[in-house]
């Protein structure tokens, strides 16, 4: 698969990853909608690049994105956006919005958008639908109880979207990409041995562009050897 000239729908591209797709996406001649909470955010990406303002965790706003994009081309879709808030149900320091804010933005969003432009996506052929899981999908860490669920949830869902994508006989990739640790705002303070925004997002348009159904980025290519082998040494690894 080739980029070029294929118009692509980015989310979280304001800044880490997203940031790093979009750019990436461009440089290769695709035409880009970058995507962010605030248009304001967008503002430093280079002419050339569509932005586009939505807060996906607002239904209504996410409805009003969906009908823009349904009157239009679209040829590829990147779920990329994603939020992680630190809870301690055992101590109480659970919230019930941080929860329903953190599933809205990782979960019910890239549902609703795949159950919007999944069928833009089937008029054009060769298109393609990513969603950014993690390695945290095979076994959670303990300080992001929510982040872990919304993940796998996610990884559940897209493969069930590529089955029913099949039965359905869409020709529409429909790709897990599991991305590494990334040094971006949102792991700010978390983890060693991160992998740059560029890196990432490089494997994971390298992956699509092969056509893969799961790309396992980095580290997570160990991962998912070891989870393979043993899902309880996965799980201490990730336990920390």
């Amino acid at each position: 698969m080739r980029f070029d000239g294929k118009r692509i729908l980015v989310t979280g591209a304001s800044r880490g990853i997203g940031r790093a797709l979009a750019l990436q996406l461009a440089a290769e001649g695709a035409e880009v909608l970058a995507l962010a909470r605030s248009s304001e955010a967008l503002d430093d990406l280079p002419e050339g690049i569509e932005r586009l303002a939505c807060d996906l965790t607002d239904g209504s706003a996410r409805t009003a994105l969906i009908a823009g994009l349904q009157r239009q081309r679209l040829d590829g879709v990147i779920n990329n956006a994603g939020i992680q808030i630190a809870a301690d149900f055992a101590k109480g320091s659970a919230d019930a919005q941080d929860i329903e804010q953190e599933l809205a933005v990782n979960l019910t969003a890239p549902m609703h958008l795949a159950a919007g432009l999944l069928p833009v996506l089937a008029r054009t052929p060769g298109s393609f639908l990513v969603n950014v899981t993690s390695g945290l999908a095979l076994a959670p860490k303990p300080q992001a109880p929510v982040y872990c669920a919304s993940k796998a949830g996610l990884r559940s869902f897209t493969r069930a979207l590529r089955y029913q994508a099949e039965d359905a006989g869409l020709r529409v990739q429909i790709t897990d990409c599991v991305m590494a640790l990334t040094a971006t705002q949102m792991t700010d303070g978390r983890g060693r041995g991160k992998i740059s925004p560029n890196t990432a997002a490089a494997a994971l348009l390298d992956g699509a562009a092969a056509g893969k159904i799961e790309i396992w980025v980095g580290q997570m290519k160990l991962l998912r050897l070891i989870h393979r082998l043993s899902p309880a040494l996965a799980a201490r690894i990730l336990r920390g």
